[in-house]
């Protein structure tokens, strides 16, 4: 379980907590996303609130917290621009802080046998001591075929790096009951947009890409279970240098103008254009990379991710390249909107959300 020097009650795979907030804090922005459970059968959800507070270039470094007085700051804007007194908050680490493992162990076991096994297991494959490290695991299922066994997931990080995000919270008055991992919070708000597939995507093959500020993620997904994964280091910081270099404006004049749509007639073509036929290389390389990695030599569905996925054209772009059906993922489709969600607003933030809402997500699961 995840648990530093705080009085929290962390705990990684955590099946049940209180309702809470999902707080996403990526490299260029903290994301946070608030909803609740509507329905006779408390079957379907409503957003009650969200917000993005931009960071500072400088904040974080490689995924983790590199000034701890900017991010504090940014989640506390961000907390008070939301207008909630929920002050639970789901957390994630990025999958390149954590190790994750799947073990299968028999069936049946004691808590503190299925412990003792966990940790024997885990000290074979964590390449420091288990003392700088938080442990979690979850029984995931029975072994197909074998009912005697389960299958079991481990996950563990230093300690620091879950703490490191604790502290910024607390600092700015937020109390962390979970911390997850990016691509399982990533894929727990995914699987709302599958409704949207014939047959809810059941048997098909489908390729999720996030295309942050610094790093394009791809997870490749059937029946849930995820096939493969990659990080390439592309996304839209490289669109904001490209503006920076032709239209000689500082960084974050071109990042303002980026999200503002305010540069020159000619930005179109010869800026955004490029960038789009560059991305959608990348992705195709992604595709190719899980091809060539795995016996699978089809992927059904690609839903794009992230701020870029909400330039115009783009999923087009990347269909043409990979001649693969390219969407854009919307967490929020089928959910009910509070009054206070602007939804024209809201759809051109969701591909961005789609962290945080699976992190908020957390408040239902089952026990």
């Amino acid at each position: 379980m995840f648990k530093g020097n705080f009085d929290i009650n962390l705990d990684f795979l955590k099946l049940k907590s209180p309702p809470l907030i999902g707080v996403d804090i990526s490299s260029s922005s903290v994301k946070m996303v608030e909803l609740s459970m509507i329905g006779k059968d408390n079957q379907a959800y409503r957003i009650e609130r969200y917000v993005i507070e931009s960071l500072p270039a400088d904040a974080m470094q490689d995924g983790g917290i590199a000034n701890m007085e900017a991010v504090t700051e940014s989640l506390r804007r961000g907390w008070k621009r939301m207008g909630t007194r929920q002050k639970n908050v789901a957390l994630a680490l990025p999958a390149t802080d954590v190790i994750t493992k799947k073990i299968v162990v028999p069936a049946g076991q004691r808590e503190e046998d299925l412990v003792f096994q966990v940790e024997n297991e885990a000290s074979q494959y964590i390449p420091f001591p288990l003392d700088e490290v938080d442990l979690d695991f979850q029984v995931t299922r029975s072994v197909p075929d074998n009912p005697e066994e389960v299958e079991v997931l481990i996950a563990a990080s230093r300690k620091e790096k879950v703490e490191d995000r604790v502290a910024a919270a607390l600092a700015a008055g937020m109390k962390t009951v979970i911390v997850d991992v990016e691509p399982y919070a990533a894929q727990a708000a995914f699987e709302l947009t599958l409704r949207q597939l014939p047959g809810g995507g059941k048997d098909q093959v489908i390729a999720l890409v996030d295309i942050g500020a610094t790093v394009m993620k791809v997870n490749v997904l059937l029946n849930d279970e995820s096939l493969y994964t990659r990080d390439q280091h592309f996304g839209g910081d490289q669109l904001t240098q490209e503006i920076h270099n032709q239209f000689n404006l500082s960084l974050e004049e071109s990042e303002a103008a980026k999200r503002g749509g305010s540069l020159p007639g000619n930005y179109q073509a010869e800026v955004l254009q490029p960038f789009c036929e560059t991305l959608a290389i990348e992705v195709m390389r992604a595709i190719q990379f899980f091809y060539t990695s795995t016996q699978y030599t089809e992927v059904n569905y690609i839903f794009i991710a992230g701020g870029c996925a909400v330039i115009p054209g783009l999923d087009a772009i990347i269909a043409a390249r990979t001649q693969v059906s390219t969407l854009v993922v919307n967490p929020f489709a089928n959910m009910e909107l509070s009054s206070r969600i602007i939804s024209r607003q809201l759809n051109q933030d969701a591909p961005s959300l789609l962290i945080a809402c699976g992190l908020a997500l957390r408040s239902f699961d089952p026990s």
